[in-house]
């Protein structure tokens, strides 16, 4: 039964999830997916006007707004669900989680498909935006507040704005819980190859470096190094 298995993929991809009878009453992101198959099911029996009502309640309860037309799969988890949108044209496959503040939106104001289709297990971070009738591969994974407007392959993580593939992730899901901000430092690491660069042709030219700042630990770059850079031009 689908609403069993809602609950249980609460469960088991949110560690604050304690049991079901929590879940059943109190995840919006599950209430969201529960409105939308009855939305979804008046939709494509031709009561659209009613559909588009259903789905206008479950977003004033849920903060989730998902179109009456769009295609989600088995086994998908709305993690919080605030500021969720799904465009008409989306397909979400099985085993996807999204959180909160992402988008799977259009670009395009004419009709046909206009909105992603997620593959199976892709993860999208919080407030990232997949826009126009793009692909994003089986477990993909896009870093929060990124910006994809490019099909993704699948397997790869993608970060940044407009969304660059950084690394290929594990072919298989990744186990379950799993830090959502576990992802390549992308700016970082550009920096950092920038001042290799750099201190190499200092090298090359003056036969010493200069004292450039140290590579970022955990994301967090050291604030003396910027105080008194000592680069020779």
């Amino acid at each position: 039964m689908r609403i069993i298995q809602d609950i249980s993929c609460a469960l088991q991809r949110d560690p604050a999830a304690r049991n079901r009878a929590e879940v059943m009453l109190a995840y919006a992101g599950v209430h969201a997916l529960w409105g939308h198959r009855v939305s979804h099911w008046l939709w494509q029996r031709g009561m659209r006007t009613t559909a588009r009502a259903s789905s206008h309640v479950t977003r004033f309860l849920t903060g989730v707004e998902i179109h009456p037309a769009a295609r989600i799969g088995d086994g998908v988890f709305i993690d919080h669900g605030m500021g969720v949108v799904i465009g008409e044209t989306s397909e979400v496959g099985d085993g996807c989680t999204i959180y909160h503040g992402a988008t799977l939106g259009g670009t395009s104001l004419e009709p046909g498909k206009r909105h992603p289709t997620l593959g199976r297990n892709v993860v999208i971070g919080a407030g990232a935006k997949v826009l126009g009738p793009v692909t994003v591969g089986d477990n993909a994974r896009v870093g929060a507040n990124s910006v994809v407007l490019h099909d993704v392959p699948p397997g790869t993580v993608v970060v940044g704005v407009p969304g660059q593939v950084i690394s290929r992730s594990h072919p298989t899901v990744p186990p379950l819980p799993e830090r959502e901000n576990d992802l390549p430092d992308a700016l970082g690491a550009t920096i950092v190859s920038l001042i290799g660069r750099v201190e190499a042709l200092e090298r090359a030219t003056t036969g010493q470096a200069g004292r450039g700042p140290h590579a970022p630990q955990a994301g967090v770059w050291r604030g003396e190094d910027f105080a008194e850079v000592d680069f020779v031009i």
